[in-house]
């Protein structure tokens, strides 16, 4: 028995040193978690991913009595941190906490992706939907969207907005927004929202196009002025903060979503356990109302479901993509 202990060992460590994910091995979702559970953050520490799998790894940790640690790896919009997640063992020991961005918009923005993300991953749960909010520095002389774009058409070239990085879903927000605006503007591409902030803090740039956990305490401390909501509807949090729709530009609609995958080869009652689980803490009393104070909205519900929805998003953010004819740089 020993001896094929030592021969499994052996194998599955010269399988890890090629460089190759041993394929899952079939385990109740009783026995699960065994050790320490790995969220993948694909973008740096502070932005809405990161405060995400944080609060939720928190609540996972607390029922399993395991431990689990967030792993930032930030670069190329989320691509990094994706091909880690999609390479890691299908156990369900390491799951990555994933954005539209470099789920469903990089795959019509880059050539060539270094994974895919409906067959390297497998749909745990999509957690909340999220609008965009527009921000700038107090420099700067506009105190409404409609006085933004104003003085933007008056200085073409002049407007620099900043964002989490190549790709992403705000990215492509700030790139329709000043494609709707007919505004001329520098984009500026950060390895996550968070270092995009302190530089807007510091007057780096004018304007950011992001989310709202990541900006809502600059807004709410007044270091950051608040200019427009992306959604349809104002949001509970900022109510006296108007939609760009109705403050400058009739329609304009957009926004993001985040949501937990795991490798694709992970056991089902895996990840139908830890759907359960992902269900139970989002609708625990103290996490939706830090979910609403962030500006974000509740969205779980089935895994199939949320396998459509990333297949959907693909599609639709490609037609707009291309439509838009948005490239980078």
């Amino acid at each position: 028995m020993f001896r094929q202990r030592r021969t499994l060992a052996t194998a599955l460590g010269l399988l890890a040193g090629a460089g190759i994910a041993p394929r899952a091995v079939a385990q109740p979702a009783a026995d699960y978690p065994t050790r320490p559970v790995r969220i993948i953050v694909p973008f740096a520490p502070g932005g809405a991913t990161d405060v995400l799998a944080r609060l939720i790894g928190g609540k996972l940790a607390e029922a399993w009595g395991q431990q689990v640690v967030v792993e930032n790896k930030p670069g190329a919009g989320g691509n990094i941190g994706a091909e880690a997640g999609a390479r890691a063992a299908a156990d369900g020991h390491t799951l990555t906490l994933c954005a539209a961005g470099f789920m469903a918009v990089n795959p019509s923005l880059y050539p060539k992706l270094p994974y895919d993300p409906v067959r390297d991953f497998a749909p745990v749960a999509l957690l909340v939907k999220a609008p965009l909010l527009l921000v700038v520095n107090p420099a700067v002389p506009a105190r409404s969207t409609r006085e933004l774009v104003e003085w933007a058409r008056a200085n073409p070239g002049r407007l620099t907005i900043g964002n989490g990085g190549q790709g992403t879903a705000q990215h492509l927000g700030g790139e329709l927004f000043t494609a709707a605006a007919g505004i001329r503007a520098v984009h500026l591409p950060y390895k996550g929202s968070a270092p995009a902030t302190t530089d807007l803090l510091a007057g780096v740039f004018d304007a950011q196009f992001d989310n709202m956990v990541t900006l809502l305490p600059h807004v709410k401390s007044g270091r950051l002025r608040a200019l427009g909501v992306s959604s349809s509807a104002r949001v509970p949090v900022l109510p006296e903060v108007p939609t760009i729709a109705e403050s400058a530009l009739p329609g304009f609609e957009t926004g993001t979503w985040y949501g937990i995958v795991a490798p694709a080869a992970t056991p089902v009652p895996v990840l139908d356990r830890l759907n359960r689980e992902v269900a139970r803490i989002v609708a625990l009393p103290d996490v939706a109302e830090r979910l609403q104070a962030m500006g974000l909205l509740p969205a779980v519900g089935p895994r199939a479901v949320f396998g459509e929805f990333i297949r959907s998003e693909i599609a639709q953010y490609g037609k707009l993509i291309r439509s838009a004819g948005i490239r980078l740089d």
